[in-house]
């Protein structure tokens, strides 16, 4: 189970780094902070059933997370979106 976490940590820093070069520093900054976590946990040598926990919790904060920043932060309608088209002219 531990090298689960290290296959997690290798595609986090894999998108770290395309949204780092792509200039998504917001995002590139929670999965660098992501991949550190994720490589911690998997040389912390627990339990499998403590790992399961530990990523059960880690899904749910992150669905949580997201389910409130689609309601109540993501702006509605054409304002501030990444695919406007005056955005590319």
């Amino acid at each position: 189970m531990d090298r689960m976490y290290r296959v997690l940590g290798f595609w986090t820093i894999a998108i770290a780094l395309m949204s780092f070069w792509g200039g998504l520093y917001p995002m590139a900054l929670l999965f660098f902070g992501l991949t550190a976590f994720f490589v911690a946990l998997s040389y912390m040598n627990l339990t499998e059933r403590a790992y399961l926990n530990i990523f059960f919790g880690f899904m749910f904060v992150s669905f949580v997370g997201f389910t409130y920043y689609t309601f109540f932060v993501m702006p509605v309608g054409p304002q501030e979106h990444s695919m406007m088209i005056q955005s590319f002219l």
